[in-house]
C-alpha cells in the first residue's frame, strides 16, 4: 500500500455496518485478503466504531487493545486486535498524528496453525505471543504482555473459530448464508454450471454417446458426479461392471469432445492390474467402444499423469495402468507429474523464498531449488501433449493418475482450456471449475483442511493452485485470449481458504449434495457474478472476432515464471506501484469509449451514403 493510501486509510474508519459495496483487494495493504467485504445485506447496528466493514453473519468474538504485531518490515506496531467469527483484524495506534496505521485483516480459513511463543519465564521485548502460520505464503506473529493473560483467550478463540471442525462447530459459511437469508441480489451462482446443458453445447447426446443418470444416488461411484458421458453401446450394467475394474469404482466417462472430429477426452482412475497382472474383458471393450465413438482415429491415446516408476510401483498396491498388450490399439504416455507430497514440499520451499525477505542474490536459484515451475512445466506440458493428439491427431485420449482427482483434473481442465474459447471466458473457467474439480470429486476439504487442526496431514497438497497457475501461465503467454483478469484467480484462491462460501466445501458432489450446501450456504460465483467489471480482460477482443481458437503454450523453463502477483504480494518490496484491478477498470473504460465512438462514426457514415444514394436517385441524369 503506498502512503496516499494508508493515508487515507487511516482517516476513513466506517461504522460497524454491512455495506452493499464494500470489496476491498488483497493488493490494498501488506495483509489484507481479496474480498473480503460484503456485497449484500442491510445495516447490522453496533453501539462502537470499528474500523472495518463487518458481513453478515459476522460477530465479535474477541477484542485485546495491548496486542503488538510483529510486523516482519516495519517492526513492531502497537495497536488493537479483533477476532470476529470470520476473520482476525489488527489494526495500529499510530505514535504520531500523520503516521499511517499498519493493517492486518485475515479470514481465519486462511490460518493453518497457531501457536504460543514464548512461556512465564519469557524475557525481552515481543518474546511472548502467538504465531500464526497462513495458507496463503504468510506467516504472522503478535506479541502479549504477560501479567494480563491476554494471550489465553486470543488463542482459544483462535483455535475455535479458525477450525471449527476439530471443534464440533460449523464454518463461517452457514452462518454468512444464514444472516443474508433470501435477500442476496443476482444470479444464484450454484446454477452457473448445468450438467445436461453442458454436455448439450459439446453436442451430447450424439449417435455414439449418450448421458446416463446411473449415478443419480451416488451409488455406483461416490467420488464422480450424478450424470456422466458414456458410449452409447455401453449399457448400464456393463458400466457397473467396468467401474469394478477401476480405482475408486472411477471408471472412464466423458469430459470434453471435439466439435468436428468428435475426438474426445474422457478421464478415470487407474485400472486395479495389480502384481499379478490382473484383466478385464469388459474394461478392454469400454476402452475399445471409446476408441470407436471416434472414426478419425483407429488409435486410443492412455495419458497417465505419473512417472511410470510410480505407475509400476502402484501394482504393488493392487494398482497400476494398461499394458498395450491387453489393450488392442492402444498407446500409453506417462506424463511424468509428481504425486501430492512432492508439490506440498515444493510449495513449502517457495514461502520460504517469498516471505518474508527475498534474498535478492540466491532469488533464481532459490526458486529453482523449490522445483515449483519444473512441476508446472510438467502440467502444462503434459495438458499440450493431450491438445496435440486431439487437435492434430484426432485420436481420442483418456486420462488418469492413481485416483483420477488431482494430476488428472489438472491434464483434463486444462487441456480443455486450451482447446475450447469457452472455459476462457470468466463463466466458462467457473463452469470449468465446477465441472472437472468439483463434480469429478478433487478432494478440496482435505487438500485444503477447511476448519480442521491438522496442519501435518498427509492429505494436503496445492493441486488447485498449480492448476490456477498453470492457466495464468497461459494468460501471460496469450494476453488477449482470455476474457477474465488475474485478479479473478487471485480471488479464486484467496476464497479457496476463506470459508465464507460453500463453493469449495466438502470433498465430493456427493458431500455437497448430502451438506444440502446448494440452499445452506452461498456460491463463489454469485458474489463474482454481481461485479464482473473489476475481473475483466481489457485486451479481450470482445467487440471483434473472438480469441484464438486453440492455444498450445511453449512449456518451458525459458517461458515459466514464479508468479509474483500471488505469492509475493505480502512482501511491499515485491509489490507493483498502482493497483492493477484499477488500471484495469480504467482501461475497460476507455475501450467503452472508443468502441462507441467507433460504432457512432461508422453509423454517421452508413447514413451519408444512403443520403448521397438517395440524391442521386432523384437527380434528373439518373
Amino acid at each position: 500500500m503506498d502512503r496516499k493510501d494508508l493515508q487515507e486509510t487511516s482517516n476513513n474508519l466506517p461504522d460497524k455496518t454491512t455495506s452493499k459495496n464494500a470489496s476491498t483487494n488483497s493488493l490494498d495493504t501488506d495483509s489484507k485478503s481479496s474480498s473480503i467485504g460484503s456485497k449484500h445485506g442491510n445495516e447490522t447496528g453496533s453501539s462502537k466504531d470499528t474500523p472495518f466493514t463487518y458481513l453478515e453473519g459476522e460477530e465479535d468474538q474477541d477484542q485485546k487493545n495491548d496486542v503488538t504485531y510483529v510486523c516482519p518490515y516495519r517492526g513492531p506496531a502497537y495497536g488493537a486486535l479483533t477476532i470476529t467469527n470470520y476473520r482476525l483484524y489488527f489494526r495500529s495506534l499510530p505514535l504520531r498524528d500523520h503516521e499511517p496505521p499498519v493493517v492486518v485483516d485475515i479470514p481465519l480459513g486462511v490460518i493453518a496453525r497457531v501457536e504460543k511463543i514464548g512461556g512465564a519465564s519469557s524475557r525481552g521485548e515481543n518474546s511472548y505471543g502467538i504465531e500464526i502460520f497462513c495458507k496463503d505464503m504468510r506467516n504472522l506473529r503478535f506479541a502479549h504482555k504477560q501479567q494480563n493473560h491476554s494471550r489465553r483467550t486470543v488463542f482459544e478463540k483462535l483455535q475455535s473459530y479458525a477450525f471449527p471442525l476439530s471443534y464440533s462447530g460449523k464454518l463461517f459459511a452457514f452462518a454468512h448464508a444464514a444472516a443474508i437469508g433470501s435477500s442476496a441480489a443476482g444470479e444464484n451462482g450454484w446454477n452457473v454450471y448445468e450438467p445436461l446443458a453442458e454436455l448439450r453445447r459439446l453436442g451430447v447426446p450424439n449417435d455414439m454417446w449418450r448421458a446416463t443418470k446411473i449415478n443419480e444416488n451416488y451409488t455406483v461411484c461416490d467420488s464422480y458426479p450424478a450424470v456422466w458421458a458414456v458410449p452409447k453401446q455401453a449399457s448400464d450394467d456393463f458400466l457397473r461392471r467396468v467401474a469394478q475394474f477401476r480405482s475408486r469404482c472411477r471408471l472412464p466417462v466423458l469430459s470434453w469432445m471435439h466439435p468436428r472430429s468428435q475426438a474426445t477426452i474422457t478421464r478415470c482412475s487407474q485400472p486395479l492390474v495389480g502384481v499379478g497382472g490382473k484383466r478385464s474383458a469388459d474394461d478392454e471393450q469400454y476402452l475399445n467402444y471409446i476408441m470407436e465413438a471416434n472414426a478419425q482415429s483407429d488409435k486410443l491415446a492412455i495419458m497417465d499423469a505419473r512417472p511410470s516408476a510410480n505407475a509400476i510401483a502402484n501394482k504393488a498396491k493392487g494398482g497400476g495402468y494398461e499394458s498395450e498388450e491387453a489393450y488392442k490399439n492402444v498407446e500409453i504416455h506417462f506424463l511424468d507429474i509428481h504425486n501430492i507430497h512432492v508439490m506440498r514440499e515444493s510449495l513449502r520451499k517457495v514461502k520460504e523464498v517469498c516471505y518474508p525477505t527475498i534474498d535478492d542474490s540466491k532469488w533464481l536459484s532459490s526458486i529453482d531449488n523449490s522445483l515449483w515451475l519444473k512441476h508446472i512445466k510438467c502440467i502444462l506440458a503434459g495438458a499440450v501433449r493431450i491438445v496435440d493428439k486431439v487437435e492434430t491427431m484426432s485420436t481420442s485420449v483418456v486420462v488418469h493418475c492413481s485416483d483420477g482427482w488431482d494430476r488428472t483434473a489438472q491434464l483434463t481442465a486444462l487441456a480443455m482450456l486450451l482447446l475450447d474459447p469457452y472455459y476462457r471466458t470468466l463463466r466458462g473457467l467457473e463452469v470449468l471449475i465446477e465441472k472437472e474439480w468439483l463434480s469429478f470429486g478433487h478432494k478440496f476439504q482435505q487438500r485444503i483442511g477447511h476448519g480442521d487442526n491438522r496442519h501435518s496431514d498427509a492429505d494436503r497438497s496445492p493441486v488447485f493452485l498449480q492448476f490456477i497457475d498453470c492457466v495464468w501461465q497461459v494468460s501471460q503467454q496469450y494476453p488477449n485470449a482470455f476474457e477474465f483478469n488475474e485478479h479473478f484467480l487471485i480471488t479464486i484462491i484467496d476464497h479457496l481458504y476463506s470459508c465464507r462460501f460453500g463453493t469449495f466445501l466438502g470433498n465430493t458432489e456427493y458431500d455437497r449434495v448430502q451438506e444440502d450446501l446448494k440452499h445452506k450456504t452461498i456460491s463463489l460465483w454469485t458474489y463474482i457474478n454481481s461485479s464482473v467489471d473489476q475481473y475483466l480482460n481489457p485486451l479481450y477482443p470482445s467487440f471483434t472476432q473472438g480469441a484464438q481458437t486453440v492455444l498450445r503454450p511453449i512449456a518451458s523453463m525459458r517461458i515459466v515464471k514464479i508468479w509474483k502477483g500471488l505469492y509475493c504480494r505480502w512482501n511491499p518490496s515485491m509489490r507493483p506501484q498502482n493497483k492493477i484491478y484499477n488500471r484495469t477498470r480504467e482501461l475497460l473504460t476507455m475501450q467503452e469509449q472508443l468502441v462507441k465512438q467507433v460504432t457512432e462514426k461508422r453509423l454517421k457514415a452508413n447514413m451519408r451514403q444512403t443520403t448521397q444514394a438517395a440524391s442521386r436517385l432523384a437527380s434528373p441524369m439518373h
